[in-house]
């Protein structure tokens, strides 16, 4: 049985995680009293914490290729095949860190590479395609070419209470324009089909606005194709509610879900962030 590796960029939670029996590598959050795994913080600590460090904020750290070797190394004594699914390369270095730790256990493991070109739920799907496919028996070929589908169908977006994290942690790249005076505006972002990165499909002033704006932009995408939503939150329980009202309202929704982000994630949006990862059910219903 090939091995699924992938990090906690993915959002899955530690049930679902267990269950398929996909490894996950940690992504670290650098607090000024030490690194934490980000899988090893529950999201309310983690929020509580950064909001006490205020204005300071923690930084976050891939995990190094000699980390992604060890991990190969390990699995590789149950199965030489691995495949290792990862967060964005437009957003993240972590495939990177994993092919170079790949090269270096190439002795032991043959591991393949995918890159989601997205991150939480979005990236989710595509590993979740991974993990039933191969219990299916699918074909890798089979497989990829189901991701390949499922990478190109995938919206992921969302809106923030406020831009001060991403400003704070230097990842405002494209939405950088949005700064300034605007910090009170509520921009959409979503990740890019083209290169994975983040850009801005609208802004509002208040949230109730870019949720509406949000699901108008799904509503042009999808139009009446049945979904699979998955709608994400920091902690803005109450922004999450009203996504969901939105897009049962607005979309054909065949499966919706309600998650938290992992924290590595929250570091950079900070706890008002609220959105959805949206795939189309049939490229699912027939794995799952």
């Amino acid at each position: 049985m090939m091995k699924i590796v992938t990090d906690c960029a993915a959002d899955m939670p530690a049930s679902e995680l267990e269950e398929l029996d996909i490894t996950q590598a940690p992504l670290f959050i650098q607090f000024p009293e030490g690194e934490v795994n980000s899988a090893d913080i529950s999201a309310d600590d983690f929020y509580n914490r950064l909001e006490a460090m205020r204005p300071a904020v923690p930084t976050t750290a891939q995990p190094s290729s000699g980390l992604f070797e060890e991990l190969y190394r390990k699995l590789a004594e149950t199965s030489k095949e691995i495949f290792s699914i990862h967060i964005s390369s437009g957003l993240s270095g972590t495939l990177n860190s994993a092919q170079v730790g790949g090269e270096q256990a190439k002795d032991a493991a043959n591991v393949h590479f995918w890159d989601t070109l997205t991150l939480s739920g979005g990236q989710r799907f595509q590993v979740l395609a991974a993990a039933f496919g191969q219990k299916a028996g699918w074909t890798m070929e089979k497989i990829q070419e189901r991701m390949t589908a499922i990478r190109q169908n995938t919206e992921v977006i969302y809106t923030l209470e406020t831009l001060e994290y991403l400003a704070r942690g230097g990842r405002i790249g494209r939405v950088q324009a949005l700064l300034g005076s605007v910090l009170k505006l509520k921009p959409v972002i979503h990740v890019s089909h083209e290169d994975g990165k983040y850009s801005t499909v609208s802004k509002a002033r208040t949230i109730p606005a870019a949720l509406e704006s949000l699901t108008d932009y799904l509503v042009g995408v999808y139009k009446k194709t049945p979904l699979w939503v998955n709608v994400l939150h920091g902690r803005f329980q109450q922004g999450a509610e009203m996504l969901s009202e939105m897009v049962e309202e607005r979309l054909n929704v065949a499966k919706l879900e309600v998650n938290r982000i992992s924290p590595v994630l929250g570091v950079h949006t900070g706890p008002g962030i609220v959105g959805c990862a949206v795939v189309p059910m049939q490229l699912m219903e027939d794995l799952v």
